[in-house]
């Protein structure tokens, strides 16, 4: 029996390589700087904070505490999953000879890379960890934007404009790190995605990675609902006829 660093090829160590820094690179490319205001984060905070500022109006914020219900809804059904998987990939840990033998009729697998199988299914298991720690931190942090909207003054109390502003920055803020933990959890199921390439061959675990990382990439800076969100109507879009008592 080989060791496992044996049986790893210069190309395994290339692939998870560019894994890894797919991974990392585009959560900074997307979340840095002016990079992040022109994509989906930069946008959609601007939408939170002009929820926040409105809800200061509201003499009974219902429609905020079901917003915010549904949200962590959301974050709590992916966070139980995401519990699910992990606990059958450490079931499958335990059951590699059976995956040796179903893996036999794959094209390209070879027996150094069966040796590799549960190194393949510690990457996934690590993969689906992180997303459960941004779940469960996503849902923690909402939890907090529960508090400050329950906090926040109606406007006919506010001690002046300024602190309404701060106020509702604060709310948005919150409310933003929160989806965007969120919308890490999501993207470590992407990249689970790709990483089930590598036990193919580590060529499609890397063709994998790139298609991922362009995947999101496509959806976060040249998606139609971003386009919408900016006000730029796609064609079939544009082309809806408004209603006449809508109209100017």
């Amino acid at each position: 029996m080989y060791a496992v660093v044996d049986l790893l090829t210069w190309l395994d160590y290339l692939a998870v390589g560019i894994f890894v820094f797919c991974w990392a690179g585009y959560r900074y490319y997307l979340e840095k700087g002016e990079r992040g205001r022109r994509g989906l984060i930069g946008v959609t905070h601007e939408y939170r904070l002009q929820w926040a500022m409105e809800s200061a109006t509201r003499d009974i914020p219902v429609s905020c505490a079901a917003l915010t219900s549904n949200l962590m809804s959301s974050v709590s059904f992916y966070a139980n999953t995401t519990i699910y998987i992990i606990a059958g990939l450490l079931a499958l840990v335990g059951t590699a000879d059976r995956l040796l033998s179903f893996s036999t009729d794959i094209p390209f697998m070879t027996e150094e890379a069966h040796g590799l199988i549960e190194l393949k299914l510690m990457l996934l298991i690590l993969v689906f960890i992180s997303a459960y720690f941004k779940f469960t931190w996503s849902l923690r942090q909402f939890n907090f934007l529960c508090i400050l909207i329950g906090g926040t003054p109606h406007e006919r109390y506010m001690p002046g404009k300024a602190f309404w502003e701060r106020s509702a920055r604060r709310v948005a803020k919150i409310n933003s790190i929160a989806g965007n933990e969120f919308n890490r959890g999501i993207r470590a199921y992407y990249f689970g995605i790709a990483a089930l390439g590598w036990f193919i061959h580590p060529v499609v675990f890397i063709a994998a990675t790139f298609l991922i990382t362009l995947v999101v990439y496509r959806r976060d800076y040249h998606s139609k609902a971003l386009k919408i969100l900016r006000d730029e109507y796609p064609p079939e879009i544009r082309e809806i006829q408004m209603p006449p008592n809508l109209k100017q």
